[in-house]
């Protein structure tokens, strides 16, 4: 018990000594300021970044709590991967459910100020206003003067937000069309030269007053004016030309006509994402076809990569084979290349003209598969390249799963005279099983989700006939919703995309909960404790 006591004592005297406290202080002075610098950064971009400064507030306050109260010190071990787990997965799952419920995406990307700000940017050319003919004069420091001649009346040395006398500056002599040759400091800009700085003089307003003068292309200025102007009391937008005004409709700013303004803002609109998810016709179309194929690809892609890597697996867990661990290491091979590299391999090789496989097989029997015009042998394909690509994987897991199984099972089955095939049945399948059994459904999981392989093939293809969306036989969940979110043609839906996000989650959920309960791996995994 003695020895106890002194094993814990000198722990606790360095974490509640001076030098000790000391450090702890400052290393949270460095954390907290840097949190607060990245809070108000974040805040200050608005929209996604209060989000992120939210989350960051969160693991800022839990890891001065955890430092500070000295009930927590096991917690401080694990505060790093805490902070990392709410923000790389917390955060981006409660934003996401988030998302699904606004209708973010494109035209409404913006949040309501940032909206404002951008519609009280554009400008109008007043009844009666006046067009100028000018000509630009720029410094070496890069200020401007513009020299604008009316129709009628004199002419007028303008800087932004003032009127300049022309003799205050020492304008020289005019040319023949009425422009000074020269202003010292400046450089008289030519037609070419304007160009170059159109974008900068066009976010001037030269002048002051009624007798102002913004840049609208090479041959006019003119005295523009704000167009539109927030009224914060009635939250409504003034359009100063026509006097028409416009209220947020579902993030848009919409007059009572029915004439919107874009850009608009996000704004939550309640489970309207989910009711067009389920009521829209483009989703319902092809979406039991490609649901059940997706269900099929996983489910086939787990069987046959389990098949062939536990085969490989059995054959070179034998001492005797000569050479394995050569051999095993050969075939990690395509495990070791990126996916997406090995499917463009494949492409090639089962390329209708001059790929080697289907060239071999048309000298066989006379033809070869329409690897990617025919649905069928489009699927074969797939399926033929995702074993390729994850047998290696169940054979790595395969073999360290049979070296933990005791030799004198099989001894003792020798002994009463059982087959080689009764000892895999009844010895080596369901032991391996409680092992790598919640491997294959991962598998299960990642394969229902597996983007590359099918889009990288074929991009989903062959189309489906008829279907009022962007679809086809080898699409899976996953690259289909991706299409009618992101690829419609009517720009990003982010909301939407999102949205489908949280049913794929559901559904997949779900699966994963029956493959589980079906094959009773927690029980057996708890009983072997």
């Amino acid at each position: 018990m003695s020895k106890a006591t002194t094993t814990t004592k000198p722990v606790a005297s360095l974490s509640n000594s001076l030098s000790g406290i000391l450090f702890r202080l400052l290393a949270l002075t460095i954390i907290d300021a840097f949190a607060l610098w990245f809070i108000y950064v974040s805040i200050g971009d608005g929209g996604v970044g209060t989000f992120l400064a939210i989350a960051m507030i969160v693991i800022t306050i839990g890891i001065n709590v955890i430092f500070l109260y000295e009930k927590l010190y096991p917690l401080r071990w694990l505060s790093p991967g805490l902070a990392l787990m709410i923000l790389m997965v917390l955060y981006p799952v409660g934003f996401t459910t988030y998302t699904a419920f606004t209708n973010y995406g494109t035209g409404h990307l913006l949040t309501k100020p940032q909206a404002i700000q951008q519609l009280e940017k554009e400008l109008y050319v007043p009844e009666g206003g006046v067009q100028y003919k000018w000509t630009a004069f720029r410094s070496d420091d890069g200020d401007f003067l513009l020299w604008v001649i009316p129709p009628d009346g004199e002419p007028l040395l303008m800087a932004p937000g003032k009127i300049i006398d022309p003799a205050s500056v020492n304008a020289g002599d005019l040319d023949k069309d009425g422009i000074p040759k020269e202003i010292p400091g400046y450089t008289r800009l030519n037609r070419i030269s304007s160009v170059k700085y159109l974008s900068d003089l066009s976010n001037l307003e030269f002048g002051t007053g009624e007798q102002t003068a913004v840049v609208k292309s090479l041959d006019a200025a003119a005295p523009l004016q704000q167009k539109y102007v927030y009224d914060a009391d009635r939250d409504v937008l003034v359009d100063q030309e026509t006097g028409t005004e416009y209220s947020p409709v579902e993030g848009v700013f919409t007059a009572e006509d029915g004439t919107a303004l874009r850009p608009g803002f996000y704004v939550v609109i309640g489970s309207d994402n989910f009711d067009r998810l389920f009521r829209s016709p483009a989703f319902r179309g092809p979406f039991i076809r490609i649901f059940i194929w997706t269900i099929v690809f996983a489910a086939l892609s787990v069987l046959l990569t389990f098949i062939i890597g536990l085969l490989f697996a059995i054959v070179y867990n034998d001492p005797t084979m000569p050479y394995r661990k050569i051999i095993r290491s050969l075939l990690l091979i395509s495990y070791a290349i990126p996916p997406f590299i090995s499917v463009m391999m494949w492409r090639g090789l089962l390329n209708p003209s001059l790929g080697v496989i289907s060239l071999n097989i048309a000298k066989i029997f006379g033809s070869a598969p329409a690897w990617f015009a025919d649905p069928t042998w489009a699927k074969i394909g797939i399926l033929l390249i995702q074993t390729w690509l994850g047998f290696p994987y169940m054979m790595l897991i395969c073999t360290g799963a049979l070296q933990t199984i005791p030799g004198d099972l099989y001894e003792a089955a020798d002994v009463d005279g059982a087959s080689i095939w009764q000892q895999f049945r009844h010895i080596t399948l369901p032991l391996l099983l409680v092992a790598v059994g919640p491997l294959l459904i991962g598998s299960f999981a990642f394969n229902f989700n597996n983007f590359t392989v099918i889009d990288v093939y074929n991009q989903g293809g062959p189309p489906i006939p008829n279907s009022p969306t962007q679809a086809g036989h080898t699409d899976i969940l996953i690259t289909y919703i991706f299409r009618l979110a992101f690829a419609s043609g009517r720009g990003v839906d982010y909301a939407y995309g999102s949205a489908i996000t949280i049913v794929i989650f559901v559904v997949l959920t779900a699966i994963v909960l029956a493959q589980f309960r079906f094959t009773k791996t927690w029980e057996e995994i708890s009983e072997n404790v």
